[in-house]
């Protein structure tokens, strides 16, 4: 019930911003996807048991907003972490909004809020702001804040880098880098302040339409402190996604 009510706020503001006369001038862009990975990898953590997942989601923006929505499906019994998840359950549904403008030429900042409901565990919120620059390598840092579970600090940290480079008019690869830092975000990450995991990603889209492209990808985690190493193991996932722009 608590996921159908999540849905069901997501399609009316989506059914409000496009349908609405009041905002019949404001273009409204956005995008629908889904993809198969061979697990859900999470700030490092599998949450999926090792087993496979379906995932996907809707974003809708419009003036600088964009309003998300992304849940993640099981496709086989969790029998690894006893979560007593069957094959087809969502485990997980996100609701996101998101307000992201350009006070100069090469700086975009992105302020937002995260609510992640949850089966088998307590809902939480996260609030993020995010500073990107457009320059060489496109490096990135977000700051999330758990300002509803987490008891203490409740802060992480990710920095990234990334670069894409045009194969031919159809086919592009883009690699990335992150590093992470937990600052006793205890509820979702672990009670300790050091360096969390590191990320190195590839994928490569295929545009098969002007709106449709299709894209595989690869990523590999794996904690930097003692602390992180404690919570979580060296991680590989894999997976591929269609998506349709509009």
């Amino acid at each position: 019930m608590k996921k159908m009510v999540i849905v069901g706020i997501a399609l009316i503001l989506a059914t409000l911003v496009v349908s609405s006369p009041a905002l019949a001038a404001i273009e409204v862009e956005g995008d629908a996807y889904v993809g198969y990975y061979d697990k859900y990898l999470w700030r490092g953590f599998d949450l999926s048991g090792g087993t496979p997942v379906v995932q996907g989601g809707v974003d809708l923006s419009a003036k600088g907003f964009t309003l998300s929505y992304w849940t993640n499906i099981q496709t086989k019994d969790d029998v690894v972490l006893g979560n007593n998840v069957s094959g087809g359950d969502a485990t997980e549904t996100d609701v996101i909004l998101d307000y992201t403008f350009s006070p100069t030429e090469m700086l975009s900042v992105s302020i937002g809020t995260i609510w992640y409901a949850l089966d088998g565990a307590a809902d939480t919120k996260e609030a993020y702001l995010g500073l990107a620059l457009d320059t060489i390598l496109e490096p990135s840092l977000t700051v999330y804040y758990d300002y509803d579970q987490a008891d203490e600090n409740a802060l992480f940290y990710a920095a990234s880098i990334g670069h894409s480079i045009e194969l031919n008019d159809a086919l592009g690869l883009s690699v990335g880098a992150l590093v992470s830092y937990n600052d006793e975000s205890d509820y979702a990450v672990g009670s300790y302040s050091d360096w969390h995991n590191y990320e190195l990603s590839a994928s490569v889209d295929y545009a098969v339409t002007d709106q449709l492209s299709v894209s595989p990808s690869f990523l590999f985690s794996e904690g930097i402190s003692d602390e992180a190493k404690e919570a979580i193991d060296s991680e590989m996932v894999a997976g591929v996604s269609v998506t349709l722009t509009f």
